[in-house]
């Protein structure tokens, strides 16, 4: 009877507690349309549009877990060049804020998912609320 109660015990608490195998934040770049869909507990919360890798420089696709976070980071693979609120999922490419707001829309980085800095500042900020392992960003073509 003992044996009978801790398997019925132990599927109701994976049945009821374990996580979800959802991220609570979630984003999702289309490389084809540019854009960049937010989902924050499985609903869309955001939609921006964003700047991929241009000619010679993919942006990685698949499904990655936000790996570490940096406020205001700085390339040193090219020139120093800023990459405020990053967010990074693989290797060294982000998803970070960029002054080429006119260049959003387009395929224009060395890889990284760019955003407007405000838009780049706010998913910064959902990130570090909801934690690295609740995140996640996933790319397609």
């Amino acid at each position: 009877m003992r044996i009978f109660f801790a398997a019925l015990l132990a599927v109701l608490l994976l049945a009821f507690a374990s996580p979800s195998a959802e991220a609570a934040v979630e984003a999702r770049v289309q490389i084809s349309t540019q854009k960049m869909v937010v989902y924050v507990d499985g609903m869309p919360a955001k939609e921006w549009t964003v700047s991929t890798g241009r000619r010679g420089y993919n942006t990685p696709t698949g499904a990655y877990k936000a790996q570490w976070l940096s406020a205001q980071h700085r390339s040193k693979k090219y020139k120093n060049a800023p990459m405020p609120h990053s967010i990074f999922f693989t290797g060294g490419y982000a998803v970070h804020g960029t002054t080429e707001v006119a260049r959003l829309g387009k395929p224009a980085s060395h890889g990284c998912v760019r955003l407007a800095p405000a838009n780049a500042k706010e998913l910064f900020a959902l990130v570090r609320e909801h934690g690295l392992q609740s995140s996640r960003i996933v790319i397609t073509q």
